[in-house]
């Protein structure tokens, strides 16, 4: 099994920028592959960005290309998401997943597929 923690939300102003961090832990943490999510509230969660376990490969959601640039730091066993040019629709709880079915853009849009969850960080986006 594998545990995720996130952590680097906050309250921002419009065109600001976020690093958001999920630290993966657990013995067989290298073989799940990790995504982002967020969820406005009253909103169902969205996929915005994953990366491949085996080859660091990224995959991102078209609301958020340009924008959000997800990375990895294998030393630190820490997934990053930075977050530029942050926008009041970039508001709500970011969550990290994981799964370790094969990574594609469509497992990215259906949330339920993703077994492991952390407990998510607040992002508000503000004036």
């Amino acid at each position: 099994q594998v545990q995720l923690v996130e952590s680097g939300g906050g309250s921002v102003q419009p065109g600001s920028s976020l690093r958001l961090s999920c630290v993966v832990t657990g013995n067989t943490r290298n073989y799940w592959n990790i995504g982002w999510f967020r969820q406005p509230l009253g909103r169902g969660r969205e996929g915005i960005a994953g990366i491949n376990s085996a080859d660091g490969a990224t995959i991102y959601a078209d609301s958020i290309k340009g924008r959000f640039t997800m990375s990895r730091e294998s030393a630190k066993d820490t997934v990053y998401l930075q977050m530029n040019d942050l926008q009041p629709g970039d508001t709500g709880v970011y969550y990290c997943g994981a799964t370790n079915m094969f990574l594609t853009p469509q497992l990215l849009c259906v949330a339920s597929l993703w077994d492991v969850w952390g407990q998510g960080t607040q992002v508000t986006v503000s004036t």
